[in-house]
């Protein structure tokens, strides 16, 4: 139904872990309808007694298609930038890890949703990547999160290119921590083996201290290509040429301009 959440949301290992699933599927659009309930879940469980992590994954055979296309328009880009932003300068900021169980495509706003994360766990068939350049116009979060994850290299390959990577090469490159047939028991596995027995306070104050030069620069650049994306960016005429066109379902006819 139209009413219902697009996220489910609940804990489990006596409430140690809190259990956040995308559920729309099968793209698991990153809207505002989706970052709005991510928002309100971290906000309503932040600092929780007991609470040693977060487990993100998706329902269907995808992670999650992206951002919607059409909130990238002009007339709505600045809203959404602005409402994802908040969302993974929150989730930097959460006070315990947050794992992230990877299926099928995570691309474009998907994938910037798990490297708002600590750690990705992918199946072995899924494909990440920051196609945002096919449409002529750029991925903010990603250029902000990709490079201390992957270095600069690796993460200018990925973000003008727009090509997808295997769960292969994202391990390899850094980008995912493992790849194994079921990313969500993995992720499992590794809450069990490393944080079931920890401190929670301990938790807390490490990720600050593990985050403490990482989120406040992260949480600059994403103010820069913000403005970078609503002030140049949408306004080009190649930009509104390739979001009409994947909207219309045609190829694009460039312009350079």
């Amino acid at each position: 139904m139209p009413n219902e959440s697009p996220l489910k949301v609940w804990l489990e290992r006596d409430g140690a872990l809190l259990r956040l699933r995308l559920a729309r599927p099968k793209a698991n659009i990153v809207d505002a309808a989706m970052i709005s309930a991510l928002r309100s879940a971290f906000a309503a469980h932040r600092g929780k007694s007991g609470l040693l992590a977060a487990l993100l994954d998706a329902e269907g055979p995808h992670f999650s298609f992206g951002a919607s296309v059409e909130e990238h328009l002009p007339e709505s880009c600045a809203e959404m930038l602005a409402g994802l932003h908040a969302m993974v300068i929150e989730m930097l900021e959460w006070p315990a890890p947050i794992l992230v169980a990877v299926r099928g495509q995570c691309l474009g706003g998907g994938l910037e949703l798990a490297m708002a994360g600590s750690q990705i766990f992918v199946a072995e068939d899924a494909k990440l990547g920051q196609p945002e350049i096919q449409l002529a116009v750029f991925a903010p979060a990603a250029s902000c999160l990709l490079p201390p994850r992957v270095g600069q290299g690796v993460a200018e390959d990925l973000l003008l290119s727009g090509r997808s990577i295997d769960a292969a090469e994202a391990v390899r490159i850094g980008l995912a921590a493992g790849a194994s047939p079921d990313p969500e028991a993995a992720a499992l596995e590794y809450f069990e083996k490393y944080f079931a027995k920890r401190s929670g306070a301990a938790l807390a104050v490490a990720v600050a201290a593990a985050r403490g030069g990482y989120a406040p620069e992260v949480k600059r650049r994403l103010a820069e290509v913000e403005r970078l994306y609503v002030e140049r960016t949408i306004k080009t005429r190649d930009a509104n040429e390739g979001l009409g066109a994947f909207i219309a379902k045609r190829s694009p006819k460039w312009e350079h301009r």
